[in-house]
């Protein structure tokens, strides 16, 4: 069976199954220690109206952990991450308790006790001798395969490992595990459970260390191992331009030295080249310096330690791929979210080219015999979507755009991800046709990457092709016969936006939001921003002056009452059925953006002009107000774009231009002059 129909047999996009039932209303966690208080704040600020309790054999871990979860709150209120009436309700109904009794009525329960086989599964015979016949019991074990743990229950179909990282309850990634005994009705339905509580789940299979704990744990292990030619400071820094924090550093953060030896203990029934590093155990703390800091690395040992740290990632890539333990799309993007890394194992593969990951793999063969190595050629490694998971419903493929670490930013490999479906199935004829949405319940896309643009500020013509490049998908979708529709599925901004107008329809979830922030960084909408909405939707100029030269949002309910939202929907599922349904309606009537020019509303530019943002450049907004004038007076589609992009060329060149990006990039407001 193909790996990812074993992993994945009905859906990629976890939000796209139908649950065996709702969500829970009462949660238990067993063991207070460092991650279990964790898991809890993360279930109960993503449903704050549970019941749950945290369970551990001593009272005191059980006072930690209630002061911990007030500190969290504290802080996020004081961030203004979180409002003070949801940290009260994230605070209550929690019970913490010694009594196993107490949580006879729980429908979920997630044990995160110490990583002790016996001990783990003495707990789980008391869970389920307590439990309702229902309950899901999971383990967050890193490293021991579920068969292991669960094969002495009574009803192991309710069973599987889910796998936090720390901490857990801001990290995205929950691994979840298929295995032979837990059923697939458990399995989907923790997979949806996840993402709907905000996680991005991933399906691994039952192997030791499963997908990411097998990268982590023997990166850090090789980094040890590299310790006689190097200080543990000097391999962080080299790490660092892979990862944002070196092996040694998050060791110290995670007091993490014995669960290396426990998981590396453990592969060692793969072969003894697994072997712990000795010095794992006879070391408290590294020596180390705060990820950034300038440390001194000579040309030569920077490449001993580069070449040692590329090679047991990718050994570890090859491996987990050719045995089907997970798929390129997890440990890409997993390495990313949970890891650290900068970017995934196969995108270095790819920027570093066949023959230098070839040198790296064969002198790693020489130096630490027994680690796996690639079976087939590197292009059949790269061969795989890295932004986007495609679905099918009836007749209709579903283009989920997968970037939950930029709330699905739009990047230029994502779109050409997007063109290629289309370009695959635009002659199928069992295809009527595409849906585009995000994933989660968060984002549909919050908009694009600002990518080689900040090069060309004060390049006009570089600007003006820049923006051409970006419209590949745009265009192709202006042409096509099979219709698309665009279901929102939470905020669309920018970029994003610029994608959903051009689909053929939109539909939205009630909470929804649509935006052209681009005004706030002192450019505008470039890739049809400025021009398709009036065309469209003439009737909502007044709302489209105030969004694309004032940068204001308006809600899913304001684009249904204008026209631009076809139909709302209550939740994910039915959002998307509206999508479907909305594909099988515009068959073969696909709305075309109008070509004749169009008359629009006066635009007021204020003496000083504030977006919710700050203040704005009234320079910059001036060229915006030029160029959507220019574009509606256009006799046809392509001469109002083409003033779109030339419009975008000149603000490019703007003193507020680079002042907006720059902030951006900085992470500050700007301080625009004029």
């Amino acid at each position: 069976m193909d790996p990812k129909q074993k992993l994945y047999p009905t859906a990629f996009n976890p939000l796209l199954i139908k649950p065996s039932r709702p969500l829970p209303i009462e949660i238990a966690i067993i063991g207070a220690g460092t991650i279990g208080p964790d898991i809890r704040y993360y279930l109960k600020s993503a449903l704050p109206s549970i019941k749950l309790y945290l369970v551990d054999i001593a009272e005191e871990p059980l006072k930690n952990a209630e002061s911990r979860i007030i500190g969290y709150t504290e802080k996020a209120v004081d961030k203004k991450k979180m409002k003070a009436d949801k940290a009260a309700a994230v605070r209550e109904n929690i019970v913490y308790t010694t009594d196993y009794g107490q949580i006879k009525g729980c429908e979920l329960v997630i044990e995160a006790a110490t990583e002790d086989i016996p001990l783990k599964q003495k707990i789980f015979d008391s869970i389920e001798k307590i439990v309702r016949d229902d309950t899901i019991i999971t383990s967050n074990t890193s490293s021991i395969p579920a068969d292991r743990l669960f094969s002495k229950m009574k009803k192991p179909e309710r069973t599987t490992v889910t796998h936090f990282f720390a901490p857990a309850w801001r990290s995205l990634p929950v691994e979840v595990i298929v295995w032979d005994r837990g059923s697939r009705e458990t399995l989907d339905y923790l997979f949806w459970f996840f993402a709907e509580t905000g996680k991005v789940p991933i399906i691994a299979d039952n192997a030791i260390c499963f997908v990411l704990d097998r990268v982590f744990d023997n990166w850090c292990n090789e980094a040890a191992y590299l310790l006689n030619q190097a200080t543990a400071s000097q391999i962080d820094k080299v790490a660092e331009s892979f990862v944002f924090a070196g092996p040694f550093f998050v060791l110290n953060l995670a007091n993490g030295n014995p669960i290396i030896i426990e998981t590396n203990t453990l592969q060692m029934e793969e072969g003894s080249h697994y072997q712990p590093a000795p010095i794992l155990a006879s070391v408290d703390r590294w020596l180390t310096h705060r990820p950034g800091a300038s440390v001194a690395v000579p040309e030569e040992l920077s490449n001993v330690v580069k070449d040692r740290l590329l090679a047991i990632l990718f050994s570890q890539s090859f491996d987990i791929i050719d045995r089907g333990i997970g798929t390129k799309e997890d440990l890409n993007l997993g390495c990313q979210i949970a890891l650290g890394f900068r970017k995934g194992p196969f995108d270095i593969m790819r920027d570093l080219g066949e023959a230098e990951v070839n040198r790296v793999m064969e002198k790693f063969q020489k130096e630490r015999p027994g680690f796996p190595m690639p079976t087939k050629p590197l292009k059949e490694y790269q061969d795989f979507r890295r932004f986007i998971v495609v679905d099918e419903m009836d007749d209709v493929k579903i283009i989920t755009l997968r970037r939950p670490q930029a709330l699905n930013a739009l990047n230029d490999r994502m779109t050409d991800e997007i063109l290629a479906v289309f370009k695959e199935d635009i002659d199928n004829p069992a295809v009527a046709g595409f849906i585009i949405t995000g994933y989660g319940s968060t984002a549909f896309s919050a908009g694009a990457d600002i990518g080689k643009f900040p090069e060309m500020l004060g390049n006009k013509e570089a600007s003006i092709q820049f923006a051409k490049d970006c419209a590949k998908v745009q265009l192709f979708m202006d042409q096509m016969e099979k219709p698309v529709v665009a279901a929102l599925n939470g905020m669309a901004l920018g970029g994003g936006l610029e994608i959903a107008i051009r689909c053929h329809s939109m539909v939205a979830s009630r909470h929804a939001t649509l935006q052209f922030p681009e005004i706030s960084l002192g450019i505008l909408p470039a890739i049809g921003g400025c021009v398709v909405p009036y065309r469209k939707w003439p009737q909502g100029a007044k709302r489209f002056h105030d969004m694309i030269c004032f940068g204001k949002p308006i809600t899913a309910q304001e684009a249904f009452e204008i026209g631009m939202i076809s139909e709302m929907a209550d939740d994910y599922p039915s959002l998307i059925r509206l999508a479907v349904e909305e594909v099988h309606r515009l068959q073969g009537k696909i709305p075309r953006i109008p070509e004749k020019k169009i008359d629009i509303p006066e635009i007021t530019i204020p003496e000083q002009a504030l977006a919710p943002q700050g203040k704005l450049s009234n320079k910059a907004i001036s060229i915006t107000v030029k160029t959507i004038q220019q574009s509606a007076a256009a006799e046809n589609l392509m001469d109002a774009l083409e003033i779109g992009y030339q419009g975008f060329g000149e603000i490019a060149c703007t003193a507020a231009a680079k002042e907006g990006v720059s902030a951006f990039l900085e992470k500050r407001k700007p301080a625009f002059k004029k």
